[in-house]
């Protein structure tokens, strides 16, 4: 469903309707510029210090892995990267163990 939201035609969803009516009845307020400059650089700082504890990368696996990856990672209700970090996570804290051979 199309609805003019804040000036622009877009599909809206429930919560940005609800953000919406919250402009529109003024329960949003606009802080001092000094003080969104200060709570900016807080989180500018925040990102970069999440960014740097990660770093990517690429692998190639065969179709059917990724397939029944994501199928679980579905059933558990996240994305399959996550789950894939989780396993790597698991196996470098010496939770899991590989059946190598």
């Amino acid at each position: 469903m199309n609805t003019k939201l804040l000036g622009y035609s877009t599909p809206a969803d429930d919560y940005e309707r609800e953000l919406e009516e919250f402009i529109n009845k003024g329960k949003f307020v606009s802080m001092p510029k000094k003080q969104f400059e200060k709570y900016k650089k807080e989180l500018q700082e925040a990102a970069r210090n999440h960014i740097a504890r990660r770093k990517s990368m690429t692998i190639r696996v065969e179709n059917n892995i990724l397939s029944s990856v994501k199928e679980k990672a579905k059933k558990e209700g996240i994305p399959y990267q996550t789950l894939l970090n989780l396993l790597i996570s698991q196996y470098a804290q010496g939770k899991i163990k590989l059946a190598i051979g």
